[in-house]
């Protein structure tokens, strides 16, 4: 049998009509029959080529407002009857029952996505799911073996060159038919998908599976490591501040790693009503601050440890401007990438002498309530609602006979936003400046246990600690972290509480003189 397959009879039916026409006279210039169904077969016939009717073939008018015109034997047994004239009897059959092969469909679906994502009713949507389309893509994905598929405009022009040189192999079908059934199963997610968020029961406990489809943005070019393979995936119809959809304004190519510190200093800054900068080096914080301006904000973050933030990813919540360009170039720091809702045109001129610095621009910033994490573990994946909790004052419970002061509250609060992003087990220190907010003085991260990252902290933030609170993301498990941030100089602890030794902890914050609070809310960051 040969590969090659030559095209006599074409189903169109589109509803995106891009491309159709210069499709359709390459078709008839093959001397192809064209057979077609409603709005399509009007376009058609209106440039001047000669349309075959589908209600000619099925002997059925299109009918039920369009919901039923395609779904008949005389159009899915064209499309899945095997031509190898072999052991099978289906061309015989077909030929009993006056059905003819159709070598060719093409068919893209009604805009489900593009429609639910307007302001539409619960009947509009439903309107929109497409039945006939899916079917007769998947009869002729099915059938590659003897029949051509194209469900994307962008394949048109490919296939009008192998049409023209009589190249279309099975090779090619078979590429066009995985498309197909790529597309498919994305459009059943995206119905099921709505149908879920619809039903008043979105909550991962009711979903009993997990339909992921989401669209390369581009490959990497490795992963965390040289020797592992990368891409890197936008989610679809994705409410929130996107990655995927930030602007590179200049710099070289993103790499696996620039993306999760991205992602990682974006998060915090998202977090912050006032002007806020984080600086972020292997996924944590090495400097947080929040100030009355965006440049103070940002050079207060950048000093809060300097040494560490060699190569690091910057994140705003405000625009670049053009003083903090003129930092970043005067003190001739290293940053891999800065991220911003926008930047001024003096930053952008100021900023463009340094080719591979990354500039992302992200846009307005704002979450997606329905967000959700995703992690990959041998053999499975857990999925998780995004931790968007905000814990607010009168969230706090204060639990010893000292209570913290206006200045100490407001820097536990901002600790507590920050600590949330911090890998655990996770402390930060911080204090209120004198430019109108709020600025980590040490950051600690990742350890097994929780004294350590207190001590860690206090020697990273050396003497900025005295007179620092201290946030911790989850309960202190012995006394020796309180010690160990008393000795460092903290007035004041934020912590969620709930272990065994509460007790015997606030004693011991008592005992020093330390005013401490609980949120009754954990943090963990694996």
């Amino acid at each position: 049998m040969s590969t090659v397959t030559t095209i006599k009879r074409a189903l169109i039916s589109v509803s995106d009509k891009s491309g159709l026409l210069e499709l359709g006279k390459a078709l008839h210039e093959k001397g192809v029959e064209l057979i077609s169904t409603g709005g399509t077969a009007r376009v058609l016939e209106q440039a001047g080529l000669p349309v075959t009717k589908v209600s000619s073939l099925t002997n059925f008018p299109e009918m039920m407002g369009g919901r039923v015109k395609s779904l008949h034997p005389a159009i899915h047994g064209g499309l899945l009857m095997r031509r190898d004239n072999g052991s099978h009897s289906d061309e015989k059959e077909a030929a009993e029952n006056g059905i003819k092969p159709i070598d060719l469909v093409v068919v893209n679906l009604y805009p489900f996505e593009e429609t639910v994502a307007k302001d539409v009713t619960r009947q509009q949507a439903i309107e929109q799911i497409d039945i006939g389309g899916p079917s007769m893509l998947r009869s002729a994905a099915k059938n590659h073996e003897f029949v051509s598929v194209l469900c994307d405009p962008s394949d048109y022009s490919e296939f009008i060159e192998t049409l023209n040189h009589n190249e279309i192999t099975l090779e090619l079908r078979q590429k066009w038919a995985l498309k197909v059934f790529q597309k498919t199963a994305a459009y059943d997610a995206a119905i099921a998908s709505y149908l879920q968020k619809n039903s008043g029961e979105n909550g991962l406990r009711n979903t009993a599976s997990l339909d992921l489809h989401y669209n390369k943005v581009m490959d990497l070019r490795y992963g965390e490591n040289p020797h592992q393979e990368a891409s890197f995936y936008s989610e679809k119809n994705f409410a929130g501040t996107s990655l995927a959809d930030a602007k590179v304004l200049q710099g070289k190519p993103l790499s696996y790693n620039n993306l999760i510190d991205a992602n990682a200093a974006l998060g915090i800054v998202m977090d912050f009503v006032r002007p806020t900068a984080s600086v972020i080096k292997h996924t944590n914080p090495c400097g947080v601050a929040s100030a009355a301006s965006i440049e103070d904000a940002f050079t207060l973050a950048y000093q809060v440890d300097p040494m560490s933030a060699f190569g690091c990813v910057i994140a705003l919540n405000r625009p670049c401007t053009l003083d903090i360009a003129n930092y970043i170039s005067k003190n001739k720091l290293f940053v891999e990438i800065i991220i911003a809702p926008s930047f001024t045109e003096q930053a952008l001129e100021k900023l463009s002498s340094r080719k591979k610095l990354r500039l992302l621009e992200v846009g307005e910033l704002q979450f997606d309530p329905n967000q959700k994490n995703i992690r990959s573990v041998m053999g499975g994946l857990l999925v998780q609602d995004d931790d968007q909790k905000v814990v607010n004052e009168e969230d706090l419970n204060v639990v010893t006979e000292k209570s913290p002061n206006s200045e100490e509250m407001e820097a536990m609060l901002f600790a507590r936003r920050v600590v949330k992003h911090v890998k655990s087990n996770a402390v930060v220190f911080a204090k209120i400046h004198d430019k109108g907010g709020a600025v980590a003085t040490g950051i600690g991260a990742g350890q097994m246990s929780r004294v350590d990252s207190v001590i860690i902290a206090r020697r990273k933030g050396g003497d900025r600690i005295p007179g620092s609170v201290l946030a911790s993301d989850a309960f202190f498990p012995f006394p020796d972290g309180v010690e160990e941030a008393h000795a460092a100089g903290v007035t004041a602890i934020i912590q969620p509480g709930g272990s065994i030794r509460d007790e015997e902890v606030t004693k011991k914050a008592n005992q020093l003189g330390l005013s401490m609070v609980h949120t009754g809310v954990r943090s963990f960051k694996h």
